[in-house]
């Protein structure tokens, strides 16, 4: 493990930056909220775990041994209406629950895997831990934090308040008194509530709930925030390392989970909260209401008024590096446009350095001018990550040190005046940054680039397929469009959907 670094991360706890230092030396426990599987990922749960990917990434570099826990939520979270999303999903498709829950969950990963992103150590769904929220559920009862009223659960926030003075709220900024009921959690019961700011932790079934399950309360089904306590207990134990997600979860789903760690155990759950901000289209919040919006397969495609082409996953993950994951980012297709020939020169760049001749000649002890400005930026470079991830500043740092590179190949600095070894640090860096710390795929390369597309191809006719049973028509004939309208034919027939390039 590299020992000689410092990373400080800005903690939503504390709203200060903090030195890392985790809690078993050379151990880091990260959890991470994952998606809802009851509808496509849209493109902000995609910035937000691309920047816990590049995270993890690099503190697996560091050394690091991780355990990267993302959850799957396939119960428990309502709609305003009350209604659980997973139910209302299978309603909609005439399906099982299920059936949706592993339709979205396969897309989910479909979609991870065009971002290039690692898989998570463990990925826990809420339906296969029911016993473990039970559990849960009793212990913040016996710990005197728990009520239950005609079969449902509740947390007594007020009285957890009283006697955990300033634990409530300080994560979201939030003075008690001022929260606003809670209607995810179900809009029925709040007449049942000791007080409107209190949360369910279990839900009684009400008719014609599917997924349910029996409890010593009821047959029901958990709350929406006891399930990441519960599974980042369970896999990371009482207190761990870090614990990530959207910047819109902090409440009141961070909030309840931070108060239910402490109802149940008496402590923390986690030491750092790391959380990335949203994006932005045009300089506008996302809204599908408004007209506002922009999905994923529409970015691959082209297929929205909003972009003038088509652009790739590689593509969009360069651009997402280009702003802190902390800041707002605004998706332009202007900005679009020059990010994609950064990417594009950041390749080619790469390409220009590995091929640079390699020298033999040991290392003698001597630095040239040159030597400690390619050092320098180096050291900015991981200074930049160490600094709260910043990939902004370390891509800049890249940039710099290419023009090294293009300069020693164009003979306009001769290659005596970086030393070897120089150019190889240089070399060995530049590629893994890109590469290992950035997760980029070099899509220029032949035989990446038709993986590629055979990956996206195969992602979007699963989403066209998903359309067309559940007789979306619209959707279906859009992205045939879409997709001819950039050279390429869908064919359907008796053996399924076919592509080819017109």
């Amino acid at each position: 493990m590299n020992t000689e670094r410092s990373l400080k991360l800005y903690n939503s706890l504390s709203g200060k930056k903090e030195i890392f230092k985790p809690l078993h030396e050379g151990h880091v426990g990260m959890y991470v909220c994952g998606p809802t599987v009851y509808y496509d990922v849209h493109l902000g749960n995609c910035r937000t775990f691309v920047s816990f990917d590049i995270m993890y990434r690099y503190l697996l570099h560091l050394g690091y041994r991780v355990r990267y826990v993302r959850n799957i939520t396939d119960v428990g979270h309502l709609t305003d209406d009350g209604e659980d999303r997973m139910a209302k999903g299978a309603r909609v498709a005439q399906l099982e629950p299920m059936e949706v829950a592993q339709k979205y969950t396969v897309g989910f990963h479909d979609m991870m895997r065009a971002f290039n992103t690692l898989p998570p150590s463990i990925e826990p769904r809420a339906t296969g831990h029911i016993p473990e929220q039970i559990e849960m559920v009793q212990d913040i009862m016996a710990r005197g934090y728990g009520y239950e009223r005609n079969g449902s659960v509740y947390f007594n926030v007020r009285k957890f308040d009283q006697e955990n003075p300033g634990v409530y709220g300080h994560l979201s900024g939030r003075v008690l008194d001022e929260l606003l009921v809670e209607s995810r959690d179900n809009l029925k019961s709040q007449d049942e509530k000791d007080d409107p700011a209190d949360f369910a932790i279990w839900m009684k079934a009400r008719p014609g709930d599917i997924m349910v399950w029996k409890s010593p309360w009821s047959v029901g089904f958990p709350g929406w925030h006891l399930e990441c306590s519960a599974m980042s207990t369970k896999y990371l134990g009482q207190t761990f390392d870090i614990h990530g997600g959207g910047n819109d979860l902090k409440f009141p789903h961070h909030e309840n989970e931070i108060a239910q760690n402490h109802g149940a155990c008496g402590c923390a759950p986690a030491k750092f909260w790391l959380h990335t901000n949203m994006l932005l289209l045009e300089g506008k919040k996302m809204s599908k209401s408004e007209g506002n919006f922009i999905t994923p397969v529409q970015m691959f495609t082209g297929d929205s008024p909003f972009i003038s082409k088509a652009y790739t996953p590689m593509m969009l993950r360069f651009y997402m590096l280009q702003a802190h994951y902390g800041s707002q980012l605004d998706i332009t297709d202007e900005a679009l446009l020059a990010a994609e020939k950064g990417y594009r020169k950041l390749m080619e760049t790469n390409k220009v350095l590995q091929g640079l001749p390699a020298d033999a000649t040991a290392y003698d002890g001597s630095e040239s001018e040159h030597d400690r400005a390619i050092l320098a930026l180096i050291e900015d470079a991981y200074a930049g990550m160490d600094d709260d991830f910043n990939t902004a500043v370390a891509l800049a740092c890249l940039n710099e040190l290419g023009s090294y590179a293009h300069k020693l190949a164009n003979k306009q600095l001769d290659a005596s005046a970086v030393s070897p070894w120089v150019l190889e640090r240089l070399k060995t860096v530049f590629n893994t940054f890109i590469f290992d710390i950035f997760g980029l795929q070099d899509e220029s390369d032949a035989a990446g680039d038709e993986g590629t597309v055979d990956g996206l191809m195969a992602l979007i006719l699963d989403i066209r397929a998903n359309a067309r049973t559940q007789k979306d028509w619209g959707t279906s004939d859009k992205i045939r469009d879409g997709l001819a309208a950039a050279g390429i034919a869908v064919k359907d027939g008796k053996e399924g959907t076919s592509w080819a390039k017109n």
